[in-house]
């Protein structure tokens, strides 16, 4: 790897955070790969519908579809101020004689959108592989703790007992909606197509002379040669602008998903109830040793609202799209998506790994639910007071007098001791033993195992079955 000049700007998306495989996709090599591809495509496609392509040119594009001479390129863009034109020169330079067929009829739509929309489905599909990734980890570990009973919390206040398992349930169910959204997306995905200047497809209806049917079955040839279904049904110079905002708006839920998980562990790290891997070397802070941060989390969150902010920006370009188009798309869409996609990829990455590294302090978890279990009984204690006869509101009343005091007695270092003042007062008709028996914690968790098992058995195990011979490597957290 050649080290940056250190007088120039290095994204951190790329420098830092995401994987080679989503920097690929958007790196020069498959952008301007894919227009020469898409140029081999129209010319055979247009040679099988009769117009007189030599054998020779389709030879010669097919030889030096990756060849591509950037430096070239950049001197041919800096004369025309048009990066289209510089490549239809410089693919005619590799292969001359196409130089008189290369983008016949098209306009730089042809390869520019027909281009985003194959790296949409790339990008895309690796975001889909990681959610999937990201799913299977959280998904052994909600099956390992499906019973361990821990306080769960409304408004971070204590509330009831859940489960480890549980809790990481809600996780999980996130990233199943939004992979939910994806295949949606994927699914429904398309080219642009062949559609000439204005999506009229006139300069097309030119060269068959007028034959509509033969342009219609040559964009069909062109969506069959590059793997999709077929193209948009009407366009104007490009492609709908809705689609990146669509694309991008299914990137910010995750993001969303996977900074609400981030944000929990962050919460529950601090308890030091769970942990997130730290490596054996690794530095929590450069002046106190002994921290341990949950940077992963924490990173988690960060870039997660980047692209949360990110998703703003193409429902602009899409609300401001002028008749037929605007170029005012271009110099946004060379920011936006990228940095969507391999912000993702970089988030999904880290939630994989997170998920699959998660650590159960078990004895904090217990302690923690141990000091608040007395309080969790109480509504228990009230109900068993009414079925016995006694008035509901004075049992409300008298408990919320016990739990009261108790509770300052703890904010004061003092022993709360609620089961002895409950006890004692013969209104509530419970002994200290009843007490204890009702504050097992295995007695007030629920379901909340049962959910798990369930949850695990009927909405992840066929989403992974889907899935079982597509799975990538972990993604590396690179720092």
């Amino acid at each position: 790897m050649v080290a940056a000049p250190l007088d120039r700007y290095t994204h951190p998306l790329s420098a830092r955070y995401a994987s080679r495989e989503m920097e690929r996709i958007f790196a020069p090599a498959f952008r301007f790969g894919t227009w020469r591809r898409l140029w081999l495509a129209l010319a055979e496609a247009q040679r099988d519908a009769g117009l007189d392509i030599p054998a020779k040119a389709i030879r010669q594009m097919r030889d030096h579809l990756d060849d591509i001479d950037l430096d070239a390129a950049a001197e041919y863009e800096r004369r025309f101020r048009h990066d289209v034109m510089a490549h239809i020169h410089l693919f005619g330079d590799a292969a001359p004689a196409a130089r008189g067929i290369l983008h016949l009829g098209a306009t730089s739509a042809f390869v520019g959108d027909n281009t985003d929309l194959i790296q949409h489905r790339e990008a895309l599909t690796l975001v889909r592989d990681r959610t999937v990734a990201t799913i299977r980890a959280l998904a052994r570990f909600a099956k390992t703790h499906r019973a361990r009973p821990t306080l769960a919390y409304t408004h971070f206040q204590p509330a009831q007992p859940t489960t480890v398992g549980k809790r990481a349930t809600l996780w999980i169910q996130d990233f199943i909606l939004d992979l939910a959204e994806i295949e949606y997306r994927l699914g429904t995905l398309r080219l642009r197509g062949v559609r000439g200047t204005t999506g009229t497809q006139a300069s097309f209806l030119q060269l068959f002379h007028g034959d509509h049917e033969r342009v219609e079955a040559l964009e069909r040839d062109i969506c069959r040669r590059l793997g999709f279904s077929g193209a948009y049904p009407v366009t104007g110079q490009t492609y709908p602008r809705k689609v990146d905002q669509a694309l991008l708006a299914t990137l910010a839920g995750v993001a969303a998903s996977a900074s609400r998980m981030a944000h929990d562990i962050r919460l529950l790290s601090h308890l030091r109830e769970i942990e997130e891997p730290f490596e054996a070397e690794q530095v929590g802070s450069s002046a106190m040793p002994y921290k341990r941060n949950p940077m992963r989390s924490e990173r988690i969150c960060a870039v997660a609202r980047h692209v949360i902010a990110l998703a703003a920006n193409p429902a602009q370009t899409a609300a401001t799209q002028w008749l037929e188009r605007t170029l005012d798309d271009s110099a946004n869409k060379r920011l936006a998506v990228p940095d969507a996609y391999m912000a993702t990829d970089a988030i999904l990455i880290l939630a994989e790994n997170v998920g699959a590294g998660l650590r159960v302090n078990a004895g904090v978890v217990a302690a923690n639910l141990a000091t608040h279990l007395p309080f969790m009984v109480m509504e228990g204690v009230m109900m068993d007071a009414a079925a016995g006869g006694s008035d509901r509101q004075d049992a409300h009343e008298r408990i919320r007098r016990h739990t009261l005091d108790a509770a300052r007695r703890m904010a004061e270092g003092e022993d709360a001791d609620l089961f002895a003042s409950v006890a004692a007062d013969d209104a509530l008709r419970v002994s200290a033993a009843e007490l204890r028996e009702m504050a097992r914690p295995e007695k007030l968790v629920g379901r909340a195992p049962e959910q798990v098992d369930e949850f695990l058995e009927s909405h992840v195990a066929p989403t992974l079955a889907r899935y079982a011979g597509a799975a990538r490597e972990a993604g590396e957290v690179r720092v």
